[in-house]
């Protein structure tokens, strides 16, 4: 099936390739009906249920275009309350798809109407808010194309919706992770790992590094809560081996929008053979930066463009962070061609200085040293994190058994490509590469700086800001129109994507400058980052963690904007 230019009311849309039997179904228009529902799939040699839209996994590609008046009619076939939500798009409360916010949810067979206008374009996605169906397949992708000509435009543009599926029940997995968080971890450290490491560094250093570890209860293999010995990786709902491909005629643009709808997986991609340039990010627009390599974080945006100059197949090759699995798609002149696959990088580990300790730091948070500050709320700090000393704390983290840890030291890490990418001979994307092409509407320097720290146990699997639990958590008030900054630290050992709804995320530099616009920011372990909001929308919206049991575990607050 060819892919041609369609006409939708005047609206010349750029060539879309439907180039094979598997392609996903795209829904254009500005009023699509959807339905939730339940539908068997076999990724692993086992029919499992799944939950789907339409009856597909991912759901239908929804395509519309920038100041539309947009209906989406969702009704629920299932015999639970479910939602979607429209990841990234601006829209009242009440449409955002949060089960207890602004909304109680879609009841078993009923039917909500979604009503928002178009307020952006670029690439977002959408995915249920209820309980833990997201994990089990209920997601798909958006693209909003601009209400003029898109100077992104190519001749071949397709989404690249990553995802990991597990035949798990999502609640069975989520019950493991409490009984034994590192059930997935197969690669601790051994006598041979220490002789090594003795031999390298010394003994006395070795024998205090492990020394640090043990007393923290903690392991430095620990990058991924759930790797690919649970985990099935997916691209537009095939496996590696199913080889879902893209064509292309040489010499043309490709543009390829990639979305991270996993569930609890960080995935670093590249394409052997081929420069990218990333021309956009969470659906805005940056200045293009060529590259190599990118890590995406659940729920981030990256479009990406590529010319291959011939007729030969190239391998998009997606590896986990914790390089336990891949998965992929081929580009190709033809189907059936493929390209090799490349081998697994090799598995980094985590160090104390990853974790923002430095020497020092890191013994006195080994011996539970904890440092109490006087509130979340300050103005004319350094938001960049440099020059304050030792990192202050909230006094609800002290003796707090939901906290296991705290960083002393941490830094915006804006340059560091991320654990597993430095130095690997690749040019890699950093969040110092990411800047918008245009500046912020609200250009206000924020009248207040709010401070969050991303908390967690490992061995409980309880997550948290500032050491509390969602349910037990006062909402974040916000006065309509203000403009604030929030400052996130990551006490943590693991990295977490944090997701603001209803808002723009303005992100600074480490000198309190405006770098880029996003929906969703990642945060490495011992980093401490800040953005920019403008409270320009009412109601009660969701703030959380974005892997996805994370969020089930705790880390999430209210964000309530009053007049």
């Amino acid at each position: 099936m060819g892919g041609a230019a369609l006409g939708l009311g005047g609206w010349q849309r750029p060539l879309w390739a439907l180039t094979a039997p598997d392609q996903p179904t795209v829904l254009t228009g500005n009023a699509f009906d959807l339905a939730i529902g339940r539908s068997p799939v076999n990724f692993t040699g086992k029919t499992v249920p799944a939950y789907t839209v339409n009856g597909s996994l991912p759901g239908p590609i929804l395509r519309f275009r920038e100041g539309d008046d947009v209906r989406i009619r969702v009704r629920n076939t299932l015999a639970e309350t479910s939602s979607i939500h429209w990841h990234g798009l601006l829209l009242p409360a009440n449409m955002d798809g949060v089960p207890g916010m602004s909304f109680d949810g879609i009841a078993p067979g009923g039917e909500y109407l979604y009503q928002f206008k178009a307020r952006q374009s670029g690439t977002y996605w959408y995915h249920s808010h209820s309980s833990l169906q997201e994990q089990a397949g209920l997601l798909g992708p958006i693209i909003i194309d601009p209400l003029g000509p898109d100077p992104l435009a190519c001749e071949r543009d397709y989404v690249v919706l990553l995802s990991d599926w597990t035949d798990l029940d999502p609640m069975h997995l989520f019950a493991r992770m409490k009984k034994r968080s590192d059930y997935d971890n197969l690669h601790q450290p051994t006598v041979g790992d220490f002789l090594r490491d003795a031999r390298a560094h010394g003994w006395r250093a070795t024998l205090e590094d492990r020394m640090a570890w043990g007393r923290m209860r903690m392991n430095p293999s620990d990058l991924a809560d759930v790797s690919g010995r649970t985990y099935t990786f997916l691209a537009n709902g095939h496996t590696a081996a199913q080889n879902w491909t893209a064509l292309f005629a040489p010499g043309e643009r490709v543009r390829l929008r990639f979305i991270n709808g996993a569930a609890m997986s960080f995935f670093d991609v590249r394409i052997p053979g081929l420069k990218l340039t990333v021309v956009a990010a969470d659906g805005q627009p940056i200045q293009p930066v060529e590259i190599d390599e990118f890590r995406i974080a659940p729920a981030e945006t990256y479009d990406v463009i590529v010319q291959p100059g011939d007729a030969a197949a190239y391998t998009v090759f997606a590896q986990a962070m914790d390089r336990s699995g891949y998965t992929r798609i081929t580009l190709a002149p033809h189907i059936g061609m493929q390209a090799a696959i490349p081998p697994l990088d090799a598995r980094p580990l985590l160090t104390m200085a990853d974790m923002g300790h430095g020497e020092m730091a890191g013994h006195a948070m080994a011996d539970g040293m904890n440092m109490d500050m006087t509130g979340m709320e300050m103005s004319g700090m350094d938001h960049g994190g440099h020059g304050s000393g030792m990192q202050a704390h909230p006094a609800s983290e002290a003796g707090n058994p939901d906290v296991d840890m705290q960083t002393m030291s941490p830094t915006a890490r804006l340059d560091d490509p991320g654990i597993g990418l430095r130095d690997n001979g690749r040019r890699v994307l950093r969040y110092a590469d990411l800047r918008s092409l245009h500046a912020p509407a609200d250009d206000r320097m924020p009248s207040r700086d709010i401070e969050l720290h991303l908390t967690g146990n490992m061995e409980r699997f309880t997550w948290g800001f500032d050491g509390i639990r969602f349910t037990d958590a006062e909402p974040i008030r916000l006065t309509y129109g203000e403009r604030v900054r929030l400052v996130l630290v990551n006490d943590t050992m693991m990295e977490h994507p944090i997701h603001l709804h209803g808002m723009w995320s303005d992100v600074e530099d480490e000198h309190g400058q405006f770098l880029v616009r996003k929906h969703t920011v990642a945060m490495p372990p011992g980093s401490r980052r800040s953005v920019r909001v403008t409270a320009d929308a009412l109601g009660r919206w969701a703030f959380h963690c974005h892997m996805l049991l994370h969020m089930e575990a705790g880390m999430m607050r209210e964000v309530r904007v009053d007049e």
